[in-house]
């Protein structure tokens, strides 16, 4: 049986990824583990997120409340590509 590829994140999603990651060093934890950990987030499903894969609007709003600031920041606030 052949094993199906996984398809390469799309650039907005790979964007999304650099700026959460970006964040939680902002924060000062060098370990996403340790971040998920601090903040009740699901340790292996937080560390697919950084890693690109996709994920639900809900599950954003979530992390971004982790984060402590508004969707509004963001996305706005050094969002790799934004215009807003």
């Amino acid at each position: 049986m052949k094993k199906k590829r996984k398809k390469k994140p799309s650039r907005e999603i790979q964007d999304l990824a650099k700026r959460i990651k970006t964040l939680r060093m902002k924060q000062g934890y060098s370990n996403y583990e340790h971040f998920a950990f601090d903040k009740f987030l699901p340790r292996t499903q937080y560390g697919r997120y950084e890693a690109g894969e996709d994920m639900r609007f809900s599950s954003l709003v979530k992390l971004i409340n982790a984060f402590g600031i508004s969707l509004e920041q963001f996305f706005s606030e050094g969002f790799p590509g934004s215009t807003w």
